[in-house]
């Protein structure tokens, strides 16, 4: 299959060229920064610079080329979103960028789209103990801060659904791929947790593998939830990491006062309690995170970032 990656040089966008490379896919880069352009012929994938918020160049850049699919994973998430104009781009990319992802496929002459979403959009909310599936209701604004960024992850997934093969992965919380630079974060605590609920998290890795799995199996306009089988607290996740690296204990604060400090962060790390069913993606993608729990999750990067080592490589012939 031919596939241009939107946001190739992402924290998934990285390994998820590679591996489609390594599994015979002909893959097309499209990155911001030119910088990147060379990394990207050295795993053999051919790089598009261009912004995807501006449609001009975009669909100049991508003028007589083809494609089978896209794969969108435009964000603009360097650091933490600690309040909500820090998710502002990320946004963009999810309601302007994807309509400028769907005129480029309509160039290209793709008919699959599969783009990139997050289990958040069920609500940022205690949900209890029902156990969330694809069937809930999703992108529903509740009047508060995180309205921008509700209304922007249902703006990606209802505009997906308007292509021939559109499809919408609702991610979990991602982590794992960016080991050292959560070394570093938590060596300085900069990492604040507090007492909250249950949220569904997912490796990097695991979210590579779902993304080509949807790529090459997904049912048109379906969304999947892509999440490992036991949900976590943020503050239990990063103290196992920090403790995992060596690190010193995350600073605790109470819920006021991550509120204060960081907002957004708060509404998610601290007022959020989701279950999240993964059922869906496992029947139908015949996906299996490789690491079931945030432990297993935490263990291999602690490992990978030792050793400079990839995850993904032994997983890169699977099919």
């Amino acid at each position: 299959m031919r596939v241009l990656v939107a946001g190739a040089s992402g924290a998934i966008g990285r390994p998820l060229t590679r591996l489609l490379v390594a599994r015979g896919h002909t893959v097309i880069g499209l990155i911001r920064d030119r910088a990147g352009a060379a990394s990207l012929r050295n795993h053999g994938v051919e790089p598009i610079v261009a912004d995807a918020l501006d449609r001009e160049v975009l669909l100049r850049a991508v003028d007589g080329l083809s494609a089978d699919a896209i794969i969108h994973q435009l964000t603009a998430l360097r650091k933490p979103p600690l309040r909500p104009r820090g998710m502002a781009m990320t946004n963009r990319l999810r309601s302007e960028g994807t309509t400028n992802l769907l005129a480029v496929a309509r160039c290209l002459g793709a008919r699959r789209i599969v783009t990139q979403s997050i289990v958040l959009g069920y609500g940022y909310r205690d949900h209890g103990d029902r156990i969330l599936t694809e069937d809930d209701p999703f992108g529903v604004p509740a009047g508060d801060m995180t309205d921008d960024a509700i209304t922007a992850m249902k703006s990606a997934e209802a505009q997906t659904f308007t292509a021939p093969e559109g499809i919408a992965l609702r991610y979990g919380l991602l982590y794992g791929g960016d080991g050292v630079e959560m070394r570093a974060l938590l060596a300085r605590r900069g990492v604040p947790v507090s007492a909250g609920g249950l949220l569904g998290w997912v490796h990097h890795h695991d979210a590579v593998v779902a993304t080509i799995a949807a790529l090459e199996r997904g049912r048109p306009n379906q969304a999947y939830n892509i999440v490992d089988d036991h949900p976590a607290g943020w503050q239990e996740v990063f103290t196992a990491m920090a403790a995992g690296f060596g690190a010193p204990a995350p600073l605790r604060v109470p819920k006021w006062l991550l509120h204060l400090i960081a907002p957004y962060v708060a509404t998610f790390a601290a007022d959020t309690s989701m279950k999240v069913s993964n059922e869906k993606a496992r029947c139908e993608l015949g996906w299996r995170p490789e690491f079931r729990t945030f432990r297993d999750g935490v263990a291999a990067m602690v490992s990978e970032t030792r050793e400079g080592s990839a995850v993904l490589q032994p997983a890169a012939t699977r099919r």
